[in-house]
């Protein structure tokens, strides 16, 4: 007996093998270039493969449903074309003879990459990793799928730059979503407007995830990278990357965003640097952000800004620009300002040293009784410097912002944040801290701060006429708490099945339902009374 899958289309359940879907009717031939899962495959006993939606040096994306929660999902399939020959009649992937060993290794890269990103998503600005598994002699990653357009969509739909107040809003949780890889000792690599989206609600996120090979020209993988975002180091791969990669991808895109074109592509710029800066291309951008971004930008890795709370706070505030910028434009070696400057030095040391001669001298020439009661007296011992203990501030009720862009917290404390949904507080302000308010914290430790993401609302579904059955279903899927009510029947409505509910849906205007406090009521039509005559009543 075969066994069940969804159908790609509808989301019905079906039997493997159909030719078409008894529901919806639509085909389910195979439709998927040779070499890929087949359309309509079942991976792993839980997924249901769709289309082929992408294929890159490091393997295939397909859309695809996950069969027990019936939701929509991505998965990406580690097939290198540069290191596989293909699969056999089990569809197990065959490494090419000679590369079995680096196949293995890149294939556990690859799974490791994404059970780490699993550890740390759902994060703010970053696409979720549902689900890393081995099959078919390889490994699969599952995603969310993310709504939205892309972010080049969206800026030809907006026609223009964007304000810099409105690009680093936009940014923010993609910055944010970085800045958490980069915590657990990973780098995106791939930062670029091709993957990020826009949702409907106005936030960006991130998704093009990938493994060191994809993202490095020169790799034993196929490479993939974006020009005029991808930074100067990975096209060479001798050149070690680190955060500042990322730092000058997301500076390239904010870059794009406030200017209206993309940036010189880095390889370009290594034989001539004909980059203009922001302001050059359009002058509303001020002359502050202008230089972050420049610095941000620039070829060497040691020149750059180094990570990106520093960047998301230099764009943010002129006085953490400025203060930037003063560590930042030290002058080169062979400058005038550097020679004058060394010299200075080496006058202040032979005036020290001549000082300390002249110290010498004057003490030589004390009379035998001083030089024997100076011997005589016991040694001053020093007390070492103790270690500075610094106290925590309250920082509960405080905004996100307040915290981040404090010149005077990002200079005296290390920060993580986490963030949750919270039904009363407003989106930005911080619920919770650990440790809490007085502690002692030494230099080097770090202070967790909890954000509120403000209260989960989603939009009040149209269940009218579904089963009781359906009905939980779907409220219990979108987390939404509900009363079941019982409605009277004279015959008018269908037995068991939902009449009307409070909120009432509104496809123009449909209600949002805060999670955490709203309860909805679902008004189930009773079955029909019959009367002992045999009349209904």
């Amino acid at each position: 007996m075969s066994e069940k899958i969804l159908c790609p289309h509808c989301l019905s359940p079906i039997e493997e093998q159909k030719s078409a879907c008894p529901f919806c009717g639509k085909s389910l031939e195979n439709c998927n270039p040779t070499g890929a899962l087949p359309f309509g495959y079942l991976l792993a006993g839980r997924y249901t493969i769709g289309r082929v939606m992408q294929v890159d040096g490091e393997g295939i994306l397909y859309s695809a449903v996950a069969n027990q929660s019936g939701f929509r999902v991505e998965i990406k399939e580690y097939l290198p074309v540069t290191l596989s020959s293909g699969r056999d009649g089990a569809l197990c992937v065959q490494p090419k003879p000679g590369s079995e060993v680096l196949f293995k290794t890149t294939h556990m890269d690859f799974a490791d990459l994404y059970r780490a990103l699993q550890r740390i998503t759902p994060a703010t600005g970053l696409v979720a990793v549902l689900d890393v598994l081995e099959a078919n002699g390889t490994a699969y990653a599952v995603l969310e799928v993310t709504q939205g357009v892309p972010l080049e969509r969206y800026l030809a739909l907006r026609g223009g730059p964007l304000p810099p107040e409105e690009a680093r809003s936009l940014m923010q949780p993609v910055m944010e979503g970085v800045a958490a890889l980069h915590k657990i000792g990973l780098v995106h690599r791939g930062v670029a407007p091709d993957n990020i989206r826009i949702t409907e609600g106005g936030l960006a996120r991130l998704s093009g995830y990938a493994t060191l090979g994809l993202r490095t020209l020169g790799s034993e993988l196929k490479a993939q990278l974006y020009e005029g975002y991808t930074a100067p180091e990975q096209y060479f791969a001798e050149q070690f990357e680190g955060r500042y990669t990322d730092v000058y991808s997301v500076a390239a895109v904010f870059y794009r965003l406030v200017t209206g074109q993309a940036p010189v592509p880095a390889i370009q710029r290594k034989v001539m640097d004909s980059q203009p800066t922001a302001r050059q291309v359009e002058r509303t951008v001020p002359g502050y952000v202008s230089a972050v971004l420049s610095q941000a930008m620039r070829l060497d890795p040691s020149e750059r800004v180094q990570n990106i709370p520093e960047l998301m706070g230099a764009l943010a505030s002129q006085n953490a620009a400025s203060a930037l910028m003063d560590r930042g434009e030290e002058p080169k070696p062979e400058s005038g300002r550097r020679w004058i400057g060394g010299a200075l030095v080496a006058a202040l040391v032979a005036v020290c040293i001549l000082a300390l001669l002249l110290a010498w001298i004057l003490l030589g020439r004390s009379g035998p009784g001083e030089q024997a009661s100076s011997e005589s007296e016991p040694p001053v011992e020093t007390a070492a410097p103790e270690e500075e203990i610094l106290y925590v501030p309250y920082f509960v009720g405080m905004t996100y912002s307040q915290v981040m862009y404090s010149e005077e917290y990002q200079e005296t404390y290390l920060f993580t944040i986490t963030s949750r949904y919270d039904s009363n507080s407003s989106e930005g302000v911080i619920l919770e801290q650990h440790p809490m308010e007085g502690s002692a914290l030494r230099p080097g430790e770090v202070i967790e701060l909890v954000v509120s993401k403000g209260p989960e609302l989603v939009p009040m579904p149209y269940i009218i006429g579904f089963t009781r059955e359906n009905a939980e279903e779907e409220l219990n899927r979108l987390g939404i708490q509900f009363s079941l009510l019982m409605l009277s029947n004279n015959g008018e409505y269908v037995s068991g099945c939902v009449v009307k509910t409070d909120p009432v849906y509104d496809p123009e205007n449909p209600a949002l339902i805060d999670v955490q406090k709203t309860i909805v009521n679902v008004y189930i039509a009773a079955d029909r009374v019959i009367s002992e005559s045999g009349s209904d009543e």
